[in-house]
């Protein structure tokens, strides 16, 4: 299964970033797929014949992407518009029932999504955006009710459990808490990184190929668990030891817990003050005094992730450094997706 789940700058260097952004992030004709409840593309599919637009979504992460929509309701075969529904009984193993008739539409739902998701096995997602608090389709804090119609927010979405528990290493989100700039760049992050890696798995099965994909990650993955850095560094330093699909299988399933922990700007600072290390020889007393100064106002969080990046990044252009010009760290999406200019 793990590996089925298959500042400011002047404009001539704008340019020259955002052509560097799209190379590095090869950004090809084959965008990312991504599964996606369908009213957030704008589609007129909810209970009361409405949508629930993302503009995000469609207008901007679109670009750079591919939906498969899935409407759980209508794809069932419910009627647009309908009663509206939710969930009650044990949040752990809830009932879906319509709120005013008390339909029981359990498993009707749960026929369906397990049918469904056999489906999307084929299409190569890498990965799911979500509608918050639906019964079908939310991620976490749905709505419950008990035998006393008193709710509580414990559930998760009939369709997602059964989503997820199918594809458990997809990277998935809600709409809804895609509005945070941390939790958008972590989920963004995490879908172009197994982009890359299935890319990898594209290519004839080769050690050479992981040892290749591993080193062009490790700063990212540094940065979001030293833990999982390390892991990973012995797996593929004992690479020979292990039959292929079994280190492929591996190096997928502790990549992904990897990048499902959120980074911080503690451990930015470490990977920054890291890559400062390259430079100890090139840079003038001023020039480190200042880049620690940038770092530190950074980790103090006076200054957003792309200032250091950038400075960095001039660095690594000047000097030609060629270890970290390989680092995805530094490109880990499209630039114009403007992720670091909030986190």
């Amino acid at each position: 299964m793990a590996i089925q789940e298959n500042l400011a700058v002047d404009k001539p260097k704008k340019k020259s970033l955002v052509e560097a952004s799209k190379k590095n992030n090869m950004v090809t004709e084959k965008k990312i797929k991504l599964g996606v409840s369908t009213c957030l593309l704008g589609e007129n599919v909810r209970y009361d014949g409405g949508h629930k637009l993302d503009r995000f979504l469609r207008d901007t992460l679109g670009q750079y992407v591919e939906y498969v929509p899935v409407c759980p309701e209508v794809e069932c075969g419910l009627p647009v518009p309908r009663e509206s529904m939710h969930l009650e009984g044990n949040p752990e193993s809830p009932r879906l029932v319509t709120s005013r008739t008390k339909q029981d539409m359990t498993e009707r739902m749960v026929q369906w999504a397990r049918k469904r998701v056999l489906e999307l096995e084929k299409e190569d997602l890498c990965g799911f955006i979500f509608k918050s608090d639906s019964p079908s389709s939310g991620m976490e804090r749905v709505r419950v009710y008990d035998n006393k119609g008193m709710p509580s927010k414990k559930g998760v979405g009939m369709f997602a459990r059964i989503f997820m528990e199918h594809f458990p290493l997809l990277p998935v989100e809600e709409e809804g808490r895609l509005h945070d700039p941390k939790l958008r760049e972590n989920f963004i992050e995490r879908i172009f990184t197994l982009k890359r890696w299935r890319e990898v798995l594209a290519k004839k099965e080769g050690r050479g190929n992981l040892v290749e994909f591993h080193t062009q990650h490790k700063l990212l993955i540094l940065s979001h668990s030293p833990k999982h850095y390390h892991m990973l560094g012995k797996l593929v330093a004992r690479a020979k030891e292990f039959p292929i699909r079994e280190l492929f299988q591996q190096y997928q399933v502790v990549l992904m817990e990897a990048l499902k922990l959120k980074t911080t700007p503690k451990k930015n600072a470490n990977v920054l003050m890291h890559m400062m290390g390259y430079f100890k020889e090139q840079l003038s007393p001023d020039e480190k005094q200042e880049l620690l100064e940038v770092i530190e106002n950074y980790r103090q969080e006076y200054i957003p992730l792309i200032v250091p990046i950038t400075l960095i990044q001039h660095y690594v252009r000047k000097y030609d450094q060629p270890y970290l010009k390989q680092q995805v760290y530094l490109h880990p999406h499209p630039l114009e997706l403007q992720l670091r200019n909030h986190v």
